[in-house]
């Protein structure tokens, strides 16, 4: 098969330029729409300029389809592009980190895939290096092939590539019942209420918010109960789109691996491939909510060393949906043999517990002093935030941990979810051990281990560890064979 000559996408991809556009066009023109001048020659006007931009929008896609073509040549995937100024990119084969591929619903019905071509240098804050919008199968899987040709070395001749398959050995497929499991706790509720509200507030200088808060009050204060319904149905429905949205976005994941890819294939409507490449695993992160904890059940990440900020899902790649906690370890540990997941972790030690609950208690307060001096008698239920804060203050107590074993630091957290996270040592870029002023009057101290992720870096910062077990977790990291990307930090904290 050859590809050395341009080659243009299909059709349909005239079609994703022109929606995309009209996309990025949404907010102002439903304004333009819905607020412009109304009647006589205004509303002619207006149905002319609103015509005329859908049509330059859609002529605007087509030339950038015609204009856009791919080729592989001399072992570059050659790209050339651009409506009135030629733009030429050349990107080598061995250059290239990651191919990714989707199938949206533009493409599945034309049995094509979008390829997203990452590499070392588009981990910025931009997007991939290159998007191929609508390819075939067969070009898509002739890509591939020479991209592996090149990692691998085994191609001499730019024109021909004759790989053998590669296995894939399926690790892990989502049954309808972990789906649904899934879906359930997937705390998804949050993302939509903030998405409606984040969309409400584009209209703030447009619709009278005061006003219609204002003429609310009255209603809302006569009717707490009709008002708890409302919400209590507003939630349920936020619930049932996020459940929905959750099951259609992971429906059928796989998760493969051969001899240097772990590939995750996922989605109903948009069928997306990832490959992660096992030697850009910067770490593995195994997250616990506060629904799933009790269950046992878990979630798992790697970080890799790609991505962007407009892509973070690159760099933080969900493996395992959900799974049994204590099946994770023995799921993973025959295909990542270098990690222990595993450990025996060491606990903060009891001299710290005050530390955690005063940060706690300080951090509420002000919410909770507020409430009772300008909302009373109903402001003292804010109270109750003040016992959640200790409770919570305690459960992050608890969990703070942390573990040495040979190559590998693993440390354990709190935040909003359980996180415990492993780095091997020669993927930790800093180590940072610190002390404050109190903290040393109770043999105290912080650590904090950061690994490479997408445009920056991850990894977990444990407070209020015994300071023996601190810098002994300082002195295993400082004997090493350091690099000129290594960094070890020693700080006091006044």
């Amino acid at each position: 098969m050859m590809m050395s000559n341009p080659k243009r996408l299909h059709p349909i991809s005239a079609v994703a330029n022109f929606l995309k556009q009209l996309k990025e066009l949404i907010v102002p023109f439903v304004i333009f729409v819905v607020f412009g001048s109304r009647g006589g020659n205004g509303e002619i006007l207006q149905l002319v300029i609103t015509a005329g931009v859908v049509i330059a929008v859609f002529i605007i896609g087509v030339l950038s389809w015609l204009r856009y073509t791919y080729r592989l040549e001399e072992g570059e995937l050659r790209i050339e592009y651009g409506i009135l100024v030629r733009k030429k990119r050349y990107i080598p084969l061995e250059r290239i980190q990651s191919l990714d591929l989707s199938e949206g619903l533009l493409q599945r019905p034309f049995g094509l895939v979008k390829m997203k071509v990452e590499t070392a240098g588009s981990s910025g804050a931009g997007d991939a290096e290159a998007v191929l919008t609508a390819i075939s199968r067969r070009d898509a899987d002739f890509i591939q092939q020479a991209f592996s040709a090149a990692k691998n070395k085994f191609s001499e001749n730019r024109d021909q590539v004759d790989l053998p398959v590669k296995t894939r050995k399926v690790i892990y497929r989502i049954s309808p019942g972990q789906l649904l499991l899934l879906a359930s706790t997937s705390g998804g509720v949050g993302v939509v209420i903030s998405a409606v509200f984040a969309f409400v507030f584009q209209f703030e200088e447009i619709i009278p918010y005061e006003k219609v808060f204002a003429g609310l009050e009255g209603f809302i204060a006569n009717g707490v109960i009709f008002v708890s319904i409302l919400v209590f149905i507003g939630f349920l429905i936020a619930w049932v789109i996020a459940l929905i949205g959750t099951m259609l976005k992971y429906a059928d994941f796989t998760l493969r691996k051969t001899d240097k890819d772990l590939i995750i294939t996922r989605g109903l409507l948009e069928k997306r491939q990832i490959t992660i490449p096992l030697h850009r695993i910067q770490a593995i992160q195994i997250r616990e909510n506060l629904i799933r904890q009790p269950f046992g059940l878990a979630a798992v990440y790697i970080e890799s060393a790609g991505g962007s900020l407009k892509d973070n899902e690159s760099a933080r790649v969900m493996v395992l949906p959900i799974i049994k906690r204590s099946r994770a370890a023995g799921l993973l540990k025959a295909h990542l043999p270098d990690y222990e997941l595993q450990p025996g972790f060491f606990k903060a030690p009891r001299r710290a517990l005050n530390r955690y609950l005063w940060r706690g208690f300080l951090g509420t307060l002000p919410l909770v002093i507020a409430p009772i001096i300008f909302f009373r008698p109903w402001g003292y239920f804010a109270l109750l935030l003040l016992i959640f804060s200790l409770a919570w203050s305690y459960l992050k107590y608890k969990d703070a941990g942390w573990d040495i074993s040979s190559q590998q630091l693993a440390l354990r957290y709190r935040g909003i979810v359980r996180t415990t996270v492993f780095m091997k040592k020669n993927r930790i870029q800093s180590l940072t051990v610190s002390e404050s002023y109190f903290q040393e009057r109770r043999s105290l101290a912080t650590v904090e281990a950061v690994v490479m992720s997408g445009t920056g870096g991850t990894g977990g910062t444990v407070l209020d560890l015994d300071r023996k077990e601190v810098y002994a977790i300082y002195k295993w990291y400082s004997y090493t064979g350091m690099n000129r990307n290594t960094l070890i930090k020693k700080e006091k904290r006044q």
